[in-house]
């Protein structure tokens, strides 16, 4: 379903867009009357969200052309007029609903969802799945600087850095960006530095020539050039290889990249973005960031707040999430306000993608439909239990009586054993493996038996830091 919001205040449309999004619509922003009508005749809507005070006119003046074509349309009226005027005015439209500014941004989607449904037919429960990834959502003061910063990088070309910590998504704020600024129409390319071997990156990057190396036998084309007409999103640029931060900021520099193996130079058309998880000061101080990209890369920062410092807005992340999980199969669930109160004392060091994970753990394994602190209480024991110093069977005797204790306690419902036991040992295990290789994520791969890059992601998503079992 799709939904025209017409609000010339770019801040509060990014958190709307991400509201309904998170609702399942798709959302198209326009910032005035004239390309509010010229997009109402060019496709269709299941519901309008306009602002009153528009910069060429007073959308509620000409709603009337609305009714005059779309008579069915369903239109939710915004104003930052609070008058009683203005009331009477929205409602002597036939709106559907009408919000004064300030709003309670979870209460406009609801009843954005009504009445889509009331003007389309409500569409069969799971139609409309979420999106993918961390929400960009949030009603905290830290989040709304977070907001702010996007919108004044959306005309421009400027480099941003997106700075914070592993999993406080900050590929969606480079998305955000992509998404509703002027280089929307071309590729999104998002390349993560951090899991290409060092010999590769520069050719992953820049491109490659046929016969460039051993094993070059077609021409590649590079991430950059993939990008062009859009944006490149050069996910944890802290742990580039030097080699190839010279080549990067060369390229940055001069606005051209050259292929390995090639001679002629290629103008670039693109966008960077690039993102760390890490302090680059102490980086640039130790040798192992190039001063010079730093303040090339750092033009416009954004600082991605963790989980801790955005508190007010943990209770709409874990809605958010078990919604998704029920979309995806799970039971549906509800929280208590007893258990929203839990979830925000809790320090979620893996930040928005460890309350996510944990969530879709809550959705598959609580007993109840309405999750209490009963339900998170022992999922937390799980999560916060010390590590085991020699093994998993010295926490409590052999494998096999820990599996019989595990189950006799917890008794998941049949037919999701599996699962449960997956959840609840996963984590341990990998951490049992990172403590005796020192977090050498090659060695844990190889003691493991798995991809090197499979593990990278099953670390990102059980919220475990390599970095912390090296320096045990």
């Amino acid at each position: 379903m799709s939904v025209l919001l017409v609000e010339d205040d770019l801040s509060i449309a990014i958190v709307i867009t991400a509201a309904l999004e998170a609702e399942g619509f798709g959302v198209v922003h326009c910032q005035s009357i004239a390309e509010r009508d010229r997009l109402l005749g060019e496709g269709s809507y299941q519901a309008l969200v306009t602002d009153v005070m528009l910069p060429d006119g007073d959308g509620i003046e000409t709603i009337d052309r609305v009714r005059t074509l779309h008579p069915t349309l369903p239109i939710v009226i915004l104003s930052a007029q609070n008058t009683l005027d203005t009331a009477v005015r929205a409602t002597d439209t036939g709106a559907f609903e009408y919000f004064p500014k300030p709003f309670d941004i979870d209460e406009l989607a609801r009843t954005v969802r009504q009445a889509a449904g009331a003007g389309q037919g409500t569409p069969a429960e799971g139609e409309e799945p979420l999106g993918d990834g961390l929400p960009l959502v949030g009603r905290s003061t830290a989040m709304q600087t977070v907001f702010r910063m996007i919108t004044r990088v959306l005309r421009n070309d400027l480099t941003v850095l997106i700075l914070g910590e592993s999993g406080t998504g900050k590929e969606l704020v480079a998305e955000a960006v992509h998404n509703l600024g002027h280089r929307r129409a071309g590729p999104f390319v998002a390349v993560n530095t951090a899991a290409i071997p060092a010999d590769l990156i520069e050719s992953e990057l820049f491109g490659h020539e046929k016969g460039a190396f051993t094993g070059a036998v077609a021409r590649h084309v590079g991430k950059f050039e993939q990008a062009a007409g859009g944006t490149l999103f050069l996910d944890e640029i802290g742990d580039m290889p030097m080699q190839a931060q010279t080549r990067l900021l060369r390229a940055l520099q001069s606005g051209t990249v050259r292929r390995v193996g090639g001679r002629e130079e290629i103008q670039l058309d693109v966008r960077i973005i690039a993102a760390t998880n890490k302090d680059l000061e102490p980086e640039i101080a130790s040798g192992r960031f190039r001063e010079d990209l730093y303040y090339r890369l750092n033009v416009v920062p954004i600082h991605m707040p963790p989980l801790r410092d955005r508190r007010d807005d943990i209770e709409v992340l874990a809605r958010h999430f078990l919604q998704h999980a029920a979309n995806e199969g799970l039971p549906r669930r509800q929280l208590t306000v007893e258990a929203v109160d839990l979830l925000r004392r809790q320090p979620w060091r893996g930040n928005v993608r460890e309350l996510k994970n944990f969530i879709y753990r809550l959705a598959l394994l609580a007993r109840e439909d309405a999750i209490d602190p009963d339900s998170i209480l022992p999922l937390l024991a799980v999560e916060t239990a010390p590590l085991p110093s020699d093994g998993l069977g010295e926490a409590g005797g052999d494998l096999a009586q820990a599996v019989t204790r595990w189950l006799a306690e917890e008794r998941p419902a049949n037919g999701t054993i599996y699962q449960a036991a997956a959840a609840a040992f996963e984590r341990p295990l990998f951490a049992e493996v990172l403590k005796e290789t020192g977090g050498n994520q090659l060695r844990a791969a190889q003691a493991l038996g798995i991809n090197r890059n499979t593990l990278r992601k099953r670390l990102s998503e059980l919220a475990l830091d390599p970095e912390e079992f090296a320096r045990r």
